[in-house]
């Protein structure tokens, strides 16, 4: 899934805001709180002086258009964007290695049906995918003891019903990520394009926004984090473990 012209545009708006309030630069504003630099494929060093990075700043000193200028390098590079790394993909869901005993959950949308993931029709495959999941970490990684995810989708119904109470009573608001999908995904439908209503009470937001400090709060939906025990996960999702 690509995103769309507009979720670019959406980003270039807020820096221009971040800019005024914080004082920094347009091109520090959108290194520092946009999702630009990952989306460019660079990786997650946020290295200002990253070849491609500065080429990006470069062109849009002299850009007659921001929003082109963007849009054509995000083209320019879109292709070579690296998957985040993953020990495991199973459709929609993938983990990877946090630490020793400790694995991050992660969700993108991968239904061959076409259909919205999360909706209830397609629970059932949703929790097929996560049985699958967890069977291959207690086949595969049997020190794991902690599962964390971080996303603004714990939010939803239909995402929350995937996991076992005692990940889901564990959430906290996230400290505010400003370079990470976990924050801008929200305004993002399965089809790339930008959903109108979140998008809308954002830049409503951002356009009130007067302080730093009320940066965080001009998205609908804050990221939340959770992390609980690998066995509530066994138990929900009826894995078998080895003896370990």
């Amino acid at each position: 899934m690509q995103p769309s012209r507009e979720f670019f545009d959406l980003q270039l708006r807020f820096a221009d805001r971040v800019a005024a309030l914080a004082g920094l630069s347009f091109e520090d504003a959108l290194l520092d709180y946009t999702n630009l630099y990952i989306r460019f494929g660079l990786g997650r060093a946020f290295d200002r002086m990253h070849p491609v990075w500065r080429e990006y700043a470069d062109g849009l000193r002299t850009a007659d258009d921001a929003s082109a200028w963007t849009w054509h390098f995000y083209q320019t590079y879109a292709h070579e964007t690296p998957p985040p790394h993953a020990a495991g993909t199973f459709g929609c869901f993938k983990y990877a290695d946090e630490s020793d005993d400790l694995i991050r959950l992660h969700f993108q949308y991968a239904d061959p049906t076409g259909a919205a993931a999360l909706g209830i029709e397609r629970m059932p495959a949703r929790l097929a995918e996560l049985h699958a999941l967890f069977v291959h970490v207690a086949h595969n990684r049997p020190q794991t003891r902690c599962v964390a995810g971080t996303s603004w989708l714990y939010h939803l119904t239909g995402y929350r019903r995937l996991f076992p109470d005692a990940y889901l009573a564990s959430a906290t608001v996230a400290p505010a990520r400003f370079r990470n999908m976990p924050l801008w995904g929200q305004f993002l439908d399965r089809h790339g394009d930008v959903r109108p209503h979140p998008a809308a009470q954002f830049i409503e937001r951002v356009a009130r926004a007067t302080h730093p400090d009320d940066l965080a709060g001009c998205f609908p939906l804050q990221p939340l984090t959770l992390e609980a025990p690998v066995d509530a996960f066994y138990a929900f999702h009826r894995v078998s473990v080895p003896e370990r």
